[in-house]
């Protein structure tokens, strides 16, 4: 192919743990929770609508486990800008160990409120046991919450006559949590377009530009040989990675 192409005294309240709550991590006795899984251990995509999450989370103690409980939240911990809470607890459980998954929503416009709020958000979680010993972490894990992604792709003219100009085209565009909409993508956003060979079922990377206004993208390449295009973007500290679908170049002699 051408290079052109080329999460003080024992058992608290249950119910005020709902949200994150003004204190350092606490233990109480042999009450512990020994591991933290938010997501399968993936970011968080959310786009235009509501986004369920799982996090699991094992915890122990040998008389059992009265309630185990977390909450989502975002900022610091003794003042968060967002909290979305578990939808039910687990417990009681006479077993000495047990992993709760906890399932929490999260809605794009209330929780999270607007765009500011995407990135790193964190799990708090307790553990209470039936003897009142217990667990309370402020952080028990962080998590990555991103917006959504979508990428567009075109090529005119189809077909092209082998060794024209073609001209690729698309764009990015992001979920704007504060409208429930996706919009165009920020300017100067790098993109890679990639070319894959009819008959193979690799892309590879044929050169890279940035977003103009509004997320537009637009680029030439000399067309040499059948194949498909598309676009990959990498994504950003608040955005996720996507890759367009490819579009299917004729070159004729």
């Amino acid at each position: 192919m051408s290079s052109a192409v080329a999460a003080a005294c024992g058992v608290v309240a249950l119910s005020a743990l709902t949200v994150p709550a003004a204190h350092a991590d606490e233990r109480f006795g042999d009450t512990d929770i020994t591991g933290v899984v938010v997501n399968d251990g993936n970011p968080v995509v959310v786009g235009t609508g509501a986004r369920t999450v799982t996090a699991e989370v094992t915890a122990t103690d040998p008389s059992g486990l009265q309630q185990v409980n977390a909450t989502l939240y975002h900022g610091p911990f003794g003042a968060p800008d967002s909290t979305v809470a578990s939808t039910a607890a687990c417990g009681p459980t006479v077993a000495t160990t047990t992993t709760c998954t906890l399932t929490f929503t999260l809605t794009p416009g209330t929780a999270p409120a607007d765009d500011s709020l995407a990135g790193d958000w964190h799990l708090s979680a307790y553990a209470i046991a039936p003897d009142s010993d217990a667990v309370f972490l402020d952080s028990a894990a962080t998590v990555s919450v991103l917006r959504d992604s979508q990428v567009s792709v075109d090529a005119t003219p189809k077909p092209v006559k082998w060794g024209r100009v073609l001209t690729v085209t698309g764009g990015v565009r992001n979920a704007d949590w504060a409208t429930g909409t996706f919009a165009g993508a920020e300017a100067g956003r790098p993109v890679s377009l990639q070319f894959r060979p009819k008959g193979s079922s690799t892309y590879c990377t044929v050169k890279t530009v940035p977003t103009a206004a509004g997320g537009a993208l637009s680029t030439t390449v000399r067309a040499y040989t059948d194949g498909s295009y598309r676009w990959s973007y990498a994504g950003t500290a608040d955005t996720a990675a996507a890759v367009s679908a490819g579009t299917f170049v004729d070159v004729v002699g």
